[in-house]
């Protein structure tokens, strides 16, 4: 985050998502404010907390779009998750403290990611030596064998030994051991297959239901029967190249400190976790007394000590959300912010409305991100041998259709234009691999063609479109 400044954010987001400039310039400031906190004096660090935000607006505008790219952006533990799956106490559904442990999880699985990376080279050079132990095991008392003329002695593979010195001859075994070892390096091997114990648990599976979640017993169960299912062998007939990948990933597993992993995680997510919660307006609407929406107040107040700052007990210990960046969205159509209970608004001081797409945002969506829908069909049917080649009026043309459509039926932003393109590319993605004309040329008069009817029958629009 050190190298990103607020205006760099904004340029990246720039790449992806078309218009919204009052969010992008929101989100790059709250996530410039984490790295500003870590350079402030330790008595008032603890003391500043994280201005979470609202994004405001109809679907289909950019709201999960800007969140997801955010992920991909920053180094922070992100997660994303959706307040109408959560329900209060006592109802039957996934509590609010989960998004903290699926945070949490995601943290360790990028850090333990990040570790083995490091020990990679190690583990490939240590995996190589264990399939030369396979191929050759050292020799006791006994000769080495004469080698095939490949200069691989033919035997059966065996469990992994110590290695142990003494018992090998210096000269011949030595000898073809090299040249063994030359050979892998080459890939003159890969296509070889050996006999690889491989190590398998088998964990029962065991649902219990408790206020700590399904995940947190199911860790708790595994680590006090841990004893009672040990692991075993399972002999697999496989390639040397597929070998060395097994080998490999297991020795990576064993050269990282679990311990360091979780504690890095831990306060990664203290200090720099995100949290995107979706649909907060599902949960914000007038209560009528009955249904499903009794509980949604009760989801709010269940939220609120989680945004205010709270310890969540998780399988790999207790994390505090003092410093966790909450970012909610909504659409916000039958309900309004002041509709959420005064203390968790209170808790989302910035609100940012993001605006409805007309026509020529559509053009711009179509054309500029790196994303861009139309190169993405493009490149699809570039796959068959078609060069799809799309003239700027016919860009507009589906532009105006997809405001069209919006304006008269349901608004759902940008999501209208998969809709439309998929229509008007249906035959052609049907019939590609059998199209001779390589060449495509979609222009004004393709996209009325395929679209005028469905168009005029306003209808029929409502169904297809």
């Amino acid at each position: 985050m050190e190298d990103l400044k607020p205006v760099e954010i904004v340029r990246e987001l720039d790449k992806y998502i078309i218009g919204q400039k009052n969010a992008k310039r929101s989100v790059a400031v709250a996530l410039r404010n984490r790295w500003r906190r870590q350079q402030v004096d330790e008595s008032l660090k603890d003391e500043i907390a994280p201005k979470n935000i609202i994004l405001i607006g109809p679907t289909g505008v950019g709201k999960t779009e800007i969140s997801r790219r955010l992920a991909k952006l920053t180094d922070s533990p992100f997660v994303k998750v959706e307040a109408s799956k959560f329900t209060e106490v006592g109802y039957i559904g996934r509590d609010v403290e989960a998004m903290i442990r699926d945070l949490v999880e995601l943290a360790v699985n990028m850090i333990k990611s990040r570790e083995q990376d490091k020990v990679k080279e190690k583990a490939s050079h240590i995996a190589k030596e264990r399939v030369l132990d396979l191929l050759l095991p050292p020799a006791d008392k006994k000769e080495p064998e004469k080698p095939q003329e490949d200069g691989i002695i033919e035997i059966e593979a065996e469990p992994l030994q110590a290695k142990n010195d003494s018992a090998e001859p210096n000269g011949y075994f030595n000898k073809t051991r090299e040249k063994l070892r030359k050979m892998l390096k080459e890939h003159k091997l890969d296509e070889r297959y050996i006999d690889l114990n491989v190590s398998e648990r088998s964990m029962p599976v065991i649902e219990v239901f408790s206020n700590l979640g399904m995940e947190e017993m199911g860790i708790n169960l595994k680590d006090m029967l841990g004893g009672a299912f040990s692991q075993t062998k399972k002999s697999r007939k496989v390639k040397v190249k597929e070998a060395l990948k097994i080998i490999a990933a297991e020795e990576a597993q064993r050269l990282v400190d679990m311990d360091k992993v979780v504690d890095m995680a831990v306060e990664r997510v203290e200090q720099a976790g995100i949290v995107f919660i979706d649909e907060i307006d599902k949960i914000a609407e007038k209560e009528s007394g009955y249904g499903p929406g009794v509980s949604r107040a009760g989801v709010q107040r269940d939220l609120l000590p989680i945004v205010e700052g709270c310890s969540v007990t998780t399988k790999y210990g207790v994390v505090k959300t003092d410093h966790i960046l909450f970012i909610a969205s909504g659409a916000f159509h039958t309900a309004k912010p002041s509709d959420l209970i005064p203390e968790l608004q209170g808790r989302f001081p910035i609100r940012v409305e993001l605006n409805a797409l007309a026509a020529d945002e559509f053009v711009r969506i179509l054309t500029e991100p790196k994303n861009a829908l139309i190169l993405q069909y493009i490149a699809l049917l570039r796959t068959e041998g078609i060069d799809l080649v799309f003239e700027n009026e016919s860009i507009k043309k589906v532009s105006k259709i997809a405001e069209n459509v919006n304006n008269k039926t349901e608004n759902i932003g940008a999501r209208r234009l998969h809709t439309i393109m998929e229509r008007l590319l249906e035959d052609m993605l049907f019939d590609a691999p059998d199209i001779e004309d390589k060449k495509i040329v979609i222009n004004e008069d393709y996209v009325d063609k395929k679209l005028k009817d469905v168009i005029e029958d306003e209808d029929l629009s409502r169904y297809i479109l």
